[in-house]
């Protein structure tokens, strides 16, 4: 059981990292309500990829949840029926959790993608939980783990649905992110444990101190993106994808803070890759932190001078997040007792 517990450990991390390229694709793209009821799409397992199918039929069959569009709201059929030469407005109940009724076939798709890979995850963290119960004599910590895990996608789950449900609340959005990252951290450190033999690293307490002060200064960093992301969701929302020029009127003080910030996490991870270099160590996973650093700065730089570039939002959240779980291992690392 040990071998699945690794395979499925490892495929959990790997499909978490793609709903977190999906979804910022979502966000890039503005597909967020692509599918605008939940966990269903237009009320379908399958979504439609026409809008003559979200238009009221006559002579045909309809089952309870599925959706149409009646003058630009939505409408849900309210039980199973098959409709006659004439609408019936009796059959159907609007949609009240939100008032929104595009249908754009390329958002829809890209949205569902986003969920189907969120439902493969959690089906590998089921996989992954029933792997490690196998380990509940000898390692009680790994199922206690992986159990927190499902419980932490049900709850993500749960949160894709107020996200949709408040037609894409910033603040939800990034609730939605942070638990994402908090998940990949409880991977992260299950990974950890099972790797017997640690890094050879430094063992002076400054270099510690340092390695803790740089985790520390990026989950600021992090945090203050993550506000800036929101006034830019706000942006997109106010002047459209083709308005990316005015995304910036009226920044807020924080970003040139979160801009700024960038160069005292970058000075304090260089400073560690001294240290490291001084003593002829550089671990492959400080490499990717500082390889994923220097993307995740020149993406914002990008951004900034360049009115946002196609895939440049999606490239810098991405890269937030493989830093984020790259720091997350060579902390635990820096940590690990000798």
């Amino acid at each position: 059981m040990v071998n699945y517990y690794r395979f499925f450990l490892k495929l959990s991390l790997i499909l978490i990292y793609l709903v977190i390229v999906a979804g910022a694709i979502v966000r890039m793209t503005g597909s967020g309500m692509g599918c605008p009821d939940w966990p269903k799409c237009f009320g379908y397992l399958i979504p439609p990829t026409e809008r003559s199918q979200l238009e009221w039929k006559p002579n045909h069959e309809y089952h309870e949840g599925e959706v149409i569009i009646v003058e630009e709201s939505l409408r849900v059929a309210t039980t199973d029926f098959t409709s006659t030469q004439a609408y019936f407005s009796e059959n159907w109940e609007p949609y009240t959790r939100h008032d929104y009724a595009l249908f754009n076939p390329v958002h829809t798709w890209i949205e569902f993608i986003n969920r189907l890979l969120g439902a493969l995850a959690g089906l590998a963290t089921l996989l992954l939980l029933f792997s490690a119960l196998g380990q509940l004599k000898s390692d009680t910590l790994a199922p206690i783990g992986t159990f927190i895990v499902v419980l932490g996608m049900g709850f993500q789950a749960w949160l894709g649905k107020t996200v949709v449900d408040s037609n894409l609340l910033p603040f939800k959005i990034t609730l939605h992110m942070g638990m994402a990252l908090l998940l990949v951290f409880i991977l992260i450190f299950l990974l950890f444990k099972e790797k017997k033999k640690g890094l050879s690293l430094p063992q002076q307490f400054s270099f510690k101190l340092f390695s803790y002060i740089a985790l520390t200064l990026t989950l600021i960093q992090i945090g203050m993106g993550t506000q800036v992301r929101q006034f830019i969701d706000v942006q997109m929302k106010k002047w459209s994808l083709e308005g990316a020029s005015q995304w910036l009127n009226e920044i807020p003080t924080l970003f040139y803070v979160h801009r700024s910030f960038s160069l005292l996490v970058l000075g304090i991870h260089l400073y560690l890759a001294y240290v490291l270099l001084k003593n002829k160590k550089m671990p492959r996973v400080f490499s990717l932190i500082l390889i994923t650093l220097g993307l995740e700065i020149s993406t914002g730089i990008w951004m900034y001078y360049f009115d946002f570039p196609f895939s440049s939002q999606t490239l810098h959240l991405v890269f937030a997040s493989m830093l984020f779980g790259a720091q997350s291992y060579f902390i635990l690392e820096v940590n690990r007792k000798t």
